[in-house]
């Protein structure tokens, strides 16, 4: 089971485990803050785990330590470092700019030549809605408003027809578009999917199931974006109602390639689910969704799609000449949001490549991890020993920070002028996002904005606590090394802050 572990770094799962009988003990109490939080933390079978924690409130009062400046596994209170650096170092107008060159001459409304899709790591080519009220004008997007928004523009240039290719170009980030510290069984899906400077829905495929119309039936499956890339084979079946669908843990790419095939089974009866597994080719995956909205549009792709990450290949038509179009994409608060309000790992993978390259002029991993060193090190103030980095998203297990060092950020941010956006992106319980049945019923529903995080053996929840007397409290609390089930623990480290929330 551990993709349905992973995939409650994003907000349905989350939801599903909290959707649990386990709830936050409601028993009181007594005694100081210590005692109480011992009571918790050293009660069977929670004792086993190695517990992290941090408690400081907005006059710089320390509440409660234990374990604070001991490393974490921090799982997807990772993605803290990424967003805040970005918020911070970022301008607060930037949005990532993506360009179509001209690889050739442009007479009559014929391109005779190559049309050239360069990507500068923008992740919002995607079927979501990027705040809280779903319900504002532009706040949602579908798969393809962006692809469509650039082919519109290159029908009002007058151009009908391109006797070349359309190019994928990714070149503005490194040709690495995997994560070494990633668990190859991850590679399949969603949450894993490859970074490059172009990405098109999340750099994966969404496969909807459904039962057959009887046992031994294949179950029904589709999938979409379809952009006549997939080879697919289903080799799954329909069982009875009453035995247990296992088609969720059963996609596999071939090859590392474009084949895929489903095996397991669905149960009759099941609602439909969908599956999310990420493309092998994300420069080509994006090209051929905007060489589909062209052609909607009669504009005519003769060589078809392809994709690249030399840099070399296409240099001089991006730097001899204007571009025949530019789109800019959403601006930077639209990024954190899914990074922090449903844990979206591929988006923050993005924006650290994209802080390497806008900072340091190197779209990769290291150099977007050494502009994070550098940023808690110089502009936070934190100890240079109490953060380890591996990934932008906390996917990498090699992840490792103390809880003082959350709880420092945290503040940092709480205080700082341009921290609104990071702040108002976090979960808010009771909201939509990955705390919106936490801390129903208890004293601090609706008061905590907090990151979740959970990976294997490991929960974590940093944030803030507000306070009906307008102070607010700052935590991390990191349990680390545990065999408890998940929602299990959930409800536990929400008993905690419960506790912490209780503090005058």
């Amino acid at each position: 089971m551990r993709k349905l572990i992973l995939a409650s770094l994003t907000i349905s799962s989350s939801v599903a485990a909290q959707s649990s009988t386990t709830r936050p003990r409601t028993v009181a109490l007594r005694g100081s803050l210590e005692h109480r939080l011992a009571q918790l933390i050293d009660a069977p079978p929670f004792d086993r785990a190695t517990w992290g924690l941090y408690v400081v409130d907005d006059r710089g009062r320390v509440l409660y330590r234990r374990n604070a400046d001991h490393f974490s596994v921090p799982a997807s209170n990772t993605k803290l470092v990424v967003t805040a650096a970005a918020a911070v170092l970022l301008p607060v107008d930037y949005r990532v700019t993506t360009s179509l060159y001209v690889n050739g001459r442009v007479e009559s409304g014929v391109l005779y030549g190559d049309l050239i899709l360069y990507g500068r790591g923008d992740p919002t080519w995607s079927e979501r809605c990027f705040s809280v009220d779903t319900l504002a004008p532009g706040a949602c997007d579908s798969a393809f408003t962006a692809i469509d928004a650039i082919a519109d523009s290159v029908g009002a240039r007058g151009i009908r027809r391109i006797t070349g290719k359309l190019v994928g170009d990714g070149s503005y980030f490194e040709p690495t578009l995997i994560h070494y510290g990633w668990n190859a069984w991850d590679l399949t899906w969603w949450y894993a999917a490859p970074v490059s400077g172009l990405g098109f829905h999340d750099n994966s495929v969404d496969f909807h199931i459904a039962p057959g119309p009887g046992v031994d039936a294949p179950p029904v499956i589709t999938w979409s974006p379809d952009l006549g890339l997939i080879t697919f084979e289903n080799r799954a079946r329909t069982v009875a109602a009453d035995s247990t669908s296992t088609i969720g843990d059963n996609f596999f790419r071939s090859g590392g390639g474009w084949g895929i095939r489903a095996e397991g089974t669905v149960a009759l009866g099941r609602k439909p689910s969908v599956e999310s597994v990420a493309v092998p080719d994300p420069n080509l995956y994006a090209a051929r969704a905007l060489a589909t909205s062209l052609g909607r549009k009669g504009v005519a792709v003769a060589g078809g799609a392809t994709g690249t990450t030399d840099s070399l290949a296409y240099r001089a038509a991006r730097c001899c000449g204007s571009p025949l179009v530019e789109y800019r994409g959403r601006p930077l608060p639209d990024v954190l949001f899914p990074i922090l309000n449903t844990s979206q790992n591929w988006f923050a993978e993005m924006l650290l490549k994209v802080l390497g390259r806008e900072i340091k002029g190197e779209g990769s991993w290291a150099a977007g991890l050494d502009v994070e060193r550098r940023f808690l090190i110089d502009s936070v103030k934190i100890d240079s020993t109490a953060v380890a980095l591996e990934d932008g998203s906390g996917l990498a297990a090699g992840n490792l920070v103390t809880p003082h060092a959350f709880a420092q950020l945290l503040a940092y941010m709480h205080r700082h002028p341009k921290g609104a956006a990071f702040v108002a992106a976090l979960p808010h319980a009771g909201q939509p996002g990955s705390l919106l049945k936490r801390f129903v019923g208890t004293p601090l529903e609706g008061r905590v904005i907090a990151k979740t995080g959970s990976i294997d053996r490991v929960n974590s929840l940093s944030g803030y606590i507000e306070q009906p007397n307008g102070r607010t409290v700052t935590f991390s609390v990191q349990a680390n090394g545990h065999a408890v089930p998940s929602a299990q623990m959930l409800a536990q480290i929400d008993s905690v802050v419960v506790e912490i929330g209780k503090t005058k």
